[in-house]
């Protein structure tokens, strides 16, 4: 079966669908506020889009009964990206090599699609080609895994990535063929796929390995945390006159190829920017 088999909605858009973001927990999802904008922008208000909180040990069944519940695909956040790997019929190449499905799609045979869009929606967010760019990684999960595997692919000449525990750094490292770091270094693009920041912006500088001071050697800033009023990293990044990108930038990326899938329409970005930030 081809990875681009046609899906059930795009089949038959009158339907009225339902979507939504499998995870635990997912109450501080804004998927749901950015899909649902989108969905009434392309003229599709008759799909729905909702939190689906489901703990670890239910997510096979749920994953296994989307089809029938009526469900056009789903996101999936933590801690599911893996558990749903294993549940898909069908892989994207990104899905498969990088070990996670973030983004479920049933098709007309009821089969489940598996692609990840956290990659690519990386690359959307920061915006300029990447050829023989250094970069730079923290953290050693599953969205390091999408970025790692993305910045590679767009054309870096060296990814490495860091990471507290050396040995999740090195096991990610190997499966992707990307370098480790034991240090900082001033890599032209750096990612924070770490959770530092986000509820004491003063650890920032203490549990990252970026030196402060030197934050203006890179050329552009990329933090997958989101604060409404902004992280210390992206804040010093920015007076130092670093490109910034924030996580709502990422999220609305991957958020916009997941619902191009289901669709197979273009998704309205800017809507989903600004409904993503109202939250």
């Amino acid at each position: 079966m081809s990875d681009e088999a046609r899906p059930a909605s795009v089949a038959d858009p009158d339907r009225a669908w339902r979507l939504g973001v499998l995870g635990w927990p997912v109450a501080h999802s804004r998927s749901p506020a950015m899909q649902s904008a989108a969905l009434a922008d392309l003229g599709l208000g008759h799909w729905t889009y909702q939190r689906l909180p489901v703990p670890p040990d239910e997510i096979d069944g749920t994953l296994a009964a989307l089809a029938d519940a009526g469900f056009a695909g789903a996101n999936v956040t933590i801690p599911h990206k893996g558990a749903a790997r294993r549940a898909c019929d069908v892989l994207t190449d990104a899905a498969r090599e990088i070990g996670a499905v973030n983004t479920i799609t049933v098709l007309e045979d009821g089969a489940l699609h598996g692609d990840n869009t956290d990659a690519p929606g990386l690359l959307d967010a920061i915006g300029v080609p990447l050829d023989g760019r250094t970069a730079l990684v923290l953290g050693a999960g599953g969205s390091a895994r999408a970025c790692a595997w993305a910045l590679r692919r767009a054309g870096c000449s060296r990814v490495a990535v860091w990471n507290r525990t050396a040995a999740r750094a090195r096991g990610l490292a190997d499966d992707l063929d990307v370098d480790v770091a034991d240090a900082w270094f001033a890599a032209d693009v750096v990612v924070n796929s770490t959770a530092v920041g986000l509820h004491d912006p003063a650890e920032t500088f203490v549990a990252l390995p970026v030196p402060e001071g030197r934050i203006g050697e890179h050329g552009t800033v990329v933090d997958l945390v989101y604060r409404p009023e902004g992280t210390r990293l992206l804040a010093v990044a920015e007076r130092a006159g670093c490109v910034t990108v924030d996580g709502l930038a990422v999220l609305v990326g991957q958020g916009a190829r997941s619902l191009e899938r289901w669709t197979g329409r273009t998704a309205p970005r800017t809507v989903m920017a600004d409904a993503a930030r109202r939250g």
